[in-house]
């Protein structure tokens, strides 16, 4: 009889927030943080931290495979990493914080390859996803396992948010490889769109805007007005507890991120220069995160 428990190895920068992502995944059964693929045996952390060992900090997750699917999951672990980051992920900078998935089943290794290229697509710059056999895993010492469970508020890279309704994305890992290229780097990377040349910044048709990941509708018509901004622009959610509102302190600005609260995704800001008689607050919004119903 053939197991349906798998075993697939995962880096994504510092390991103590990717286990603790991965373990919220439906068909996770186990994981263990350890270095992989490296050229010194048995490393320390301290060895491993001086980026000469080789090793990349690396998850070992064992999924069950009738419930869960490789390509599930590996989509699931592209919403916490930056694909396109080189030996680093967050403020982590060095070769042992590098992006890679490891593979001990052979047959394995086409889905991954598959996957990794629909990402490819998806982006418009190379990736740094390394792809390789795992040809050594040490787990790490006892007290880096679960470490985010031990301390709650302890260090991660990972945004808070992306460890809310991690079971409804999984739902929506696959409207997510459905989605254009701009599209998902708006809403997964939190990539902008070209102001004015985009679907919603001139459309006052009679309807909402949904999320383009979940379908989840977010905005109404009744609250879009014309900014000037080059992008669709409403005076307020359908309701609030739809939205995240994050510090953003990128580009070298002081802004308001929005975010969809059961998928994640990237919408824009919000600013406080709306109509004074609707409340005063402007929701500059990507028409690429948006689907109009």
């Amino acid at each position: 009889m053939i197991t349906p428990i798998k075993t697939i190895y995962l880096a994504g920068g510092c390991f103590w927030g990717v286990q603790h992502y991965l373990e919220l995944i439906p068909g996770v059964v186990e994981t263990c943080v350890g270095y992989a693929n490296g050229s010194l045996p048995d490393p320390s952390y301290e060895q491993v931290c001086t980026g000469t060992s080789g090793h990349a900090e690396t998850v070992e997750v064992r999924y069950d495979s009738q419930r869960l699917s490789l390509d599930d999951l590996l989509w699931l672990f592209y919403e916490i990493i930056d694909p396109l980051a080189k030996d680093r992920q967050g403020n982590d900078v060095g070769p042992q914080y590098r992006g890679g998935i490891y593979y001990i089943d052979a047959t394995d290794k086409p889905t991954i390859e598959r996957s990794l290229a629909e990402l490819q697509d998806h982006l418009s710059a190379p990736l740094a996803v390394e792809l390789a056999s795992l040809t050594s895993f040490y787990a790490a010492e006892d007290y880096h396992q679960d470490y985010l469970n031990k301390h709650p508020g302890g260090y991660c890279h990972i945004p808070p948010e992306r460890f809310e309704n991690v079971e409804q994305r999984l739902a929506q890992a696959a409207a997510l490889r459905a989605l254009d290229p701009l599209a998902y780097a708006v809403t997964q990377t939190g990539a902008t769109e070209p102001p004015f040349a985009n679907a919603y910044h001139n459309h006052f048709e009679p309807g909402v805007y949904a999320d383009a990941v979940s379908g989840q509708p977010l905005f109404s018509s009744e609250d879009k007005f014309d900014s000037g901004c080059g992008w669709p622009a409403f005076t307020r959610p359908l309701d609030p507890a739809l939205l995240h509102e994050l510090p953003d302190h990128t580009h070298g600005m002081s802004r308001t991120e929005v975010r969809a609260a059961n998928s994640g995704s990237h919408l824009g800001h919000v600013f406080d220069d709306g109509p004074a008689e609707a409340g005063g607050r402007r929701y500059c919004i990507n028409s690429a995160a948006l689907r109009f119903v």
